[in-house]
């Protein structure tokens, strides 16, 4: 008989974003003519930018004859979008890459779960807390986080990042082998200096720990002393890889669209001691797993770079971080103690009087018909705060301060 990968059985019940919706449609149930303003999942809402649109219609029009048609391309992507890539996201920072050590993904949650793939089962995992699910539930799917333990992984060390420690995770007095970082911090929008991440690389190096980072949001940026990439920190080629995506940068969340960037000097050891490339066995597993992300995207993605794409998407970035802006000066006249919203989308909210993370999701449902996510749902340090998104319509998170401004007062 089959047998299934018991792994899976030790997840809970369902992705933290299923139950969210869950508890939304039964208050759409019972209240149908309550509007609700979801700024929870981060979902964007402003539509694709003219010059990747023009771009969509130039390649699908090249579908349609014979001499421009595309099939299957490289699993690894085009070197069209590569090259615009290393070009404007890190020689422009200093950074020299080359084009076989970028591969083009349908996006970072999907390279961030998969990478595992090359990586042994008995690895160490370290994650700062709170943080992005994906990161957990993937190991665990593996058998590589253990069992669950008063809501903590056996096998997994958490570094927590709390208003107490300013959200700059500490170095662990435990080795780690493999250490997921994310930066802008999804899910509490703050960010980490150079100076700070260097304390990471050092580890990293000191330790021959293996960094997995994750700089989704690396474009809503707006200090320019703050680091868009791990590599402009010195050795961090030997010691990381790093996840990027268009998904927020450009509105890609329904088209699909990321990279991974797995350097060439980046190596890890088997059980005799043998270093081998990591380069190597990630190009191995996406030639093996997966098909390459459509021409017709890539071509999107690389309109992204164009003079009247980076205006474009200036644009629509800046459109969001208004959104913060305003999220965090409304919430600020609460009285309420508010994190990030300046050099990301997101805004980490401590919730009133110690009141629990899924129980102050409930009132705002309920008594402001404002929807966000539980902090616990991203690991044990998110208990007692609540995440909102600036990616909501301007309107919606203007109404949205208001109706929690009545509430709370």
């Amino acid at each position: 008989m089959a047998l299934v990968n018991e792994h899976f059985l030790k997840l809970p019940g369902s992705y933290l974003f299923s139950d969210i919706a869950k508890k939304v449609n039964t208050f759409k149930v019972t209240h149908p003519k309550q509007d609700i303003i979801r700024l929870g999942i981060g979902d964007v809402t402003q539509p694709l930018v003219p010059a990747c649109i023009d771009a969509m219609h130039k390649a699908v029009n090249e579908m349609e004859q014979k001499n421009t048609f595309r099939g299957y391309g490289p699993e690894q992507g085009y070197d069209f979008l590569i090259e615009a890539i290393i070009k404007n996201d890190y020689a422009a920072r200093g950074v020299q890459l080359s084009n076989s050590e970028v591969f083009i993904s349908d996006g970072a949650k999907s390279d961030t779960g998969n990478i595992g793939d090359i990586l042994r089962h008995d690895n160490s995992v370290g994650v700062t807390d709170p943080i992005y699910p994906v990161y957990i539930d993937s190991n665990v799917m593996c058998g590589r986080a253990g069992v669950l333990e008063d809501g903590r992984w056996s096998n997994v060390v958490y570094i927590p990042c709390t208003s107490e420690n300013y959200f700059i995770p500490q170095i662990p007095e435990k080795r780690i082998d493999i250490l997921y970082l994310c930066y802008p911090n999804n899910p509490t929008g703050t960010t980490l200096s150079k100076q700070e991440l260097k304390k990471w690389v050092d580890y990293a190096l000191a330790n021959d720990t293996l960094i997995l980072f994750d700089a989704a949001y690396e474009a809503y940026i707006q200090d320019p002393e703050i680091p868009h990439s791990i590599y402009e920190i010195k050795g961090a080629k030997k010691c990381a890889i790093e996840f990027r995506s268009f998904s927020k940068t450009a509105g890609f969340t329904g088209i699909r669209c990321g990279y991974t960037v797995v350097p060439k000097e980046l190596t890890a050891a088997t059980l005799t001691g043998e270093r081998i490339p990591l380069n190597q066995l990630w190009n191995r597993r996406q030639s093996t797993k997966f098909n390459g992300t459509s021409y017709i995207t890539q071509r999107a993605a690389e309109a992204i770079y164009t003079p009247e794409g980076k205006e474009q998407i200036k644009k629509m970035i800046g459109y969001y971080m208004n959104n913060a802006r305003i999220m965090k000066e409304g919430l600020d006249s609460t009285g309420l103690k508010v994190y990030g919203g300046e050099n990301a989308p997101y805004l980490w909210v401590k919730t009133p009087k110690g009141i629990s993370s899924w129980r102050f999701f409930e009132q705002m449902l309920y008594e402001a018909h404002v929807v966000g996510t539980p902090g616990v749902g991203f690991g044990p340090s998110g208990e007692g705060y609540i995440r909102l998104t600036a990616f909501g319509e301007h309107a919606d998170c203007i109404e949205a301060m208001k109706r929690i401004k009545t509430w709370l007062r």
